[in-house]
C-alpha cells in the first residue's frame, strides 16, 4: 500500500554548543498522507516546514450533507483509498494520485473527483485543497452524528460505557469549534511519532489482534530506543528532539480513535485493538509534536533529546 524510497541513511543534525544531547532512537520509517484519512506514501526523506511535513494532509473530504471536513471517523471507506504525489511537492496542495480498491486511479484535481468519491463513500462529499486559515467557515465543525455529546465522543473514540474518555483539555482549544486548526487538516498537531517498541509492546500484550503500523498512521517510526521501556516516546513529552536538520517540540500523547479498529487492505475490522489500548496504555499510542526548527529529515537519522 505504501511506496518506498530509501536513500543512503545519514544524519545532518548538529547539536548546539550549549546543549547536551541524548540519543533516543533512529528514524526507521517515514510516512506522508496527501489526503486526510487515506493511505499514504513512504518517501525516503521529507522537508519539515513550520506546519509539518510538506504535502502531509493537504487535501481533505468535506461532507456536503452535514457540513464539515470529515475523515475516516465518519467515512471508514476513505482508508481503502491510497494517495501519493506523482510529482514533486512544491506548492501548498499539489495534485495527488488516488488508487481505489478496484485498481482504478484518479487525480485530486479531476473534474469528476467529487462524484467519484461520493459514489465510493455512498454519501455526497467534495474534495478540497487547503484553504487559508482566515476561511474559518470551511474548517468549522459540521453537525454531530448524535445529539448527546458523550455518545458522540464515545463513538469517535470507540470507547465502551465503562471506559474513560480521553482528556481533551490537553489539546488546542480551537479543535472544539473547528474540525482541525484552521489552515490545516490535522486533527490537532502536525506530526505523530511512534516507536517500534510501543507497537511491539502492544502486540505482546494483545496477541489476538494485529498491531500493524498502518492502523496508527504515524509520520515518524522510531527504532533503537534505549532503556527497554514499553512505551519510550511517552518520556519525551514537553521535550525538544532533534532529527536530521529539524528540531521538534513533543506535545502530548495521542489518544486513539475508532479509525484504528477499521478494516482496510488486508487488516480486518477489530474493536479489540481499542480494548487492548485502553487496558494497557490508557487508550494512547504515540506522541504528537510541532516543528520548532524546519529542515530536511531522512530515514536513518538519529533522534536526539536536547536539554
Amino acid at each position: 500500500m505504501f511506496t518506498r524510497d530509501y536513500p543512503r541513511a545519514c544524519n545532518h543534525g548538529r547539536p548546539r554548543s550549549n546543549q547536551s544531547v541524548v540519543k533516543v532512537g533512529t528514524l526507521s520509517q517515514l510516512y506522508r498522507y496527501p489526503v486526510k484519512s487515506m493511505a499514504g506514501e513512504a518517501p525516503g526523506r521529507v522537508t519539515l516546514l513550520e506546519g509539518g511535513i510538506a504535502g502531509d494532509r493537504c487535501w481533505a473530504v468535506r461532507d456536503e450533507t452535514n457540513g464539515g471536513i470529515r475523515g475516516a471517523k465518519k467515512f471508514p471507506r476513505l482508508m481503502q483509498i491510497a494517495a501519493r504525489f506523482p510529482g514533486s511537492v512544491r506548492e501548498t496542495s499539489p495534485p495527488a494520485e488516488l488508487s481505489f480498491p478496484d485498481g482504478s486511479r484518479a487525480l485530486t484535481t479531476d473534474l469528476d473527483i467529487h462524484e467519484r468519491l461520493s459514489d465510493f463513500l455512498g454519501h455526497e462529499v467534495s474534495l478540497w485543497p487547503l484553504l487559508p486559515a482566515e476561511e474559518k467557515d470551511h474548517y468549522r465543525r459540521g453537525a454531530p452524528g448524535h445529539d448527546d455529546m458523550e455518545t458522540e465522543l464515545r463513538a469517535i473514540f470507540s470507547r465502551t460505557p465503562e471506559e474513560p474518555l480521553p482528556n481533551l483539555g490537553l489539546f488546542p482549544p480551537e479543535i472544539f469549534e473547528f474540525e482541525s486548526p484552521p489552515g490545516t487538516y490535522f486533527d490537532a498537531f502536525p506530526l505523530l511519532l511512534l516507536s517500534e517498541a510501543s507497537l511491539a509492546s502492544m502486540q505482546q500484550r494483545a496477541t489476538d489482534s494485529r498491531f500493524d503500523v498502518r492502523r496508527f498512521r504515524p509520520n515518524f517510526v522510531i527504532a533503537d530506543t534505549p532503556g527497554g521501556a514499553a512505551f519510550p516516546e511517552m518520556d519525551w513529552r514537553d521535550e525538544r528532539v532533534r532529527v536530521g536538520d529539524a528540531v521538534l517540540k513533543v506535545t502530548v500523547e495521542c489518544p486513539r480513535c475508532v479509525m484504528v479498529t477499521h478494516a482496510f487492505a488486508d487488516l480486518p475490522k477489530d474493536p479489540y485493538v481499542m480494548r487492548a489500548l485502553v487496558r494497557e496504555a490508557e487508550g494512547n499510542l504515540g506522541v504528537y509534536a510541532r516543528v520548532e526548527e524546519p529542515g530536511t529529515v531522512r530515514i536513518g537519522d538519529t533522534l536526539e533529546l536536547l536539554s
